[in-house]
């Protein structure tokens, strides 16, 4: 189970953000229980029309509380200048998460950031889910935008501390993220109008954020 969280516009999404809680501090899990060395993640798998092989780069953040991903190419459109299928694009990411023993964690918040450019009538939808390998997959958490919208956007995923998924211990599952964009015309007018809906930058200005919950693993005896 997700809470959802939406903003229209850059600034103000950025600054909800921002005070927003991470969900698992009241549980002896969060942040402050990230490893102290560095970790690193790997892209094993990428898969879908909106990231082709080399157009999505991941980065940890310095703290270890989260990770970004950041698409190059990540675009759906419906109109004026639009393939058939532009209209939908989608992306599976296989993650291998190179974690310090004794340690596992939780993604506790998603937050996915865009551009979108609607005409009137016209609707685009974000969809995402994410889960561990060989476990049972997160629900698809669905958004709607609706014309007319013009500038950034962020949609937030947080989830309750009482439904996190850890990474179990000892175990090395890949991280597996799905997510989709789909623009519909709706009313607006195709033969002269264009709406799309990115999910993507070329300078990483804007990217997809996760964030962690951690925690330490039962010591062996």
């Amino acid at each position: 189970m997700f809470r959802t969280v939406f903003t229209a516009g850059a600034a103000a999404a950025l600054a909800a953000a921002a005070l927003t809680p991470t969900a698992g501090a009241a549980t002896g899990a969060g942040p402050s229980y990230a490893p102290p060395e560095q970790i690193t993640i790997d892209v094993v798998q990428v898969n879908g029309s909106g990231c082709r092989p080399g157009s999505a780069a991941v980065a940890v953040a310095p703290d270890n509380t989260a990770f970004t991903v950041t698409y190059s190419e990540y675009l759906a459109q419906v109109g004026l200048g639009a393939k058939p299928t532009d209209f939908r694009k989608n992306c599976q990411l296989g993650l291998s998460l190179n974690v310090p023993q004794g340690y596992t964690f939780a993604i506790t918040q998603a937050d996915y950031r865009g551009f979108a450019s609607l005409e009137k009538g016209a609707t685009a939808d974000q969809k995402a889910s994410y889960y561990f390998q060989g476990m049972s997959q997160t629900a698809t958490r669905s958004h709607t935008l609706r014309g007319p919208l013009q500038g950034g956007w962020q949609l937030s995923d947080t989830v309750p501390v009482e439904a996190l998924v850890f990474h179990p211990c000892g175990a090395k599952r890949n991280l597996n993220i799905n997510t989709e964009l789909l623009t519909q015309a709706g009313t607006s007018d195709t033969a002269k109008t264009t709406s799309f809906l990115t999910m993507d930058s070329t300078d990483g200005s804007i990217n997809t954020k996760y964030h962690f919950s951690w925690k330490a693993c039962p010591q062996r005896r």
